[in-house]
């Protein structure tokens, strides 16, 4: 679940304070990185693998179990940028409605719960955290499914991270991002 895209136009709202759109821009960057690097990876260990299985006849054991690692951390990227660009699945029917000080109490309660679930995730996800880190993939020389694990951390504690800047931005009146929410009923 991401929270939905500021509700107000660029003439509405003044931008908010640098350092919210610097922590949103910042974590937007992390998303992309590790997005590109998790797939540059992945293809490069694939490719190698259909390679040598067709030139020796043996692959790659460690390409057949790194995606449980890279999968989840490209996956938790993308989630966070999504939740910077705000292209997650919205309905609008209510905030289309409302007026603009009714939009931004919708937007400010969709953040604050988005904010609540996140971190309850984040909270949630420590046992299993606790426990994946005794579980070892062989193939990868024993490398704990911690890390695979941890991305849970990474994606919602971005989301978590971007509802509070976006909530903290719109109790001041501002916007964090110049998106606006499209109207759709999807």
């Amino acid at each position: 679940m991401t929270s939905p895209a500021p509700v107000m136009s660029k003439e509405d709202g003044r931008p908010a304070p640098s350092i919210l759109r610097n922590i949103v821009s910042t974590l937007e960057m992390s998303g992309r990185l590790i997005c590109v690097v998790t797939l540059v990876v992945l293809f490069i260990g694939l490719m190698a693998n259909v390679i040598l299985r067709y030139a020796s006849g043996r692959g790659l054991d460690w390409a057949y179990d790194i995606h449980a690692i890279l999968l989840p951390w490209m996956i938790a990227g993308g989630v966070v940028i999504a939740t910077v660009q705000s292209r997650n699945i919205a309905i609008t029917i209510l905030p289309d409605l409302l007026s603009p000080a009714g939009k931004r109490i919708v937007f400010l309660v969709a953040s604050v719960l988005t904010l609540v679930i996140s971190l309850f995730v984040v909270w949630s996800s420590f046992p299993i955290i606790k426990a994946a880190q005794y579980q070892r993939i062989s193939a990868l020389g024993g490398i704990s499914q911690l890390w695979g694990y941890a991305s849970l951390i990474y994606g919602f504690g971005g989301i978590a991270v971007i509802c509070l800047c976006d909530a903290v931005a719109a109790l001041m009146g501002r916007t964090l991002r110049d998106v606006e929410v499209a109207s759709s009923l999807s």
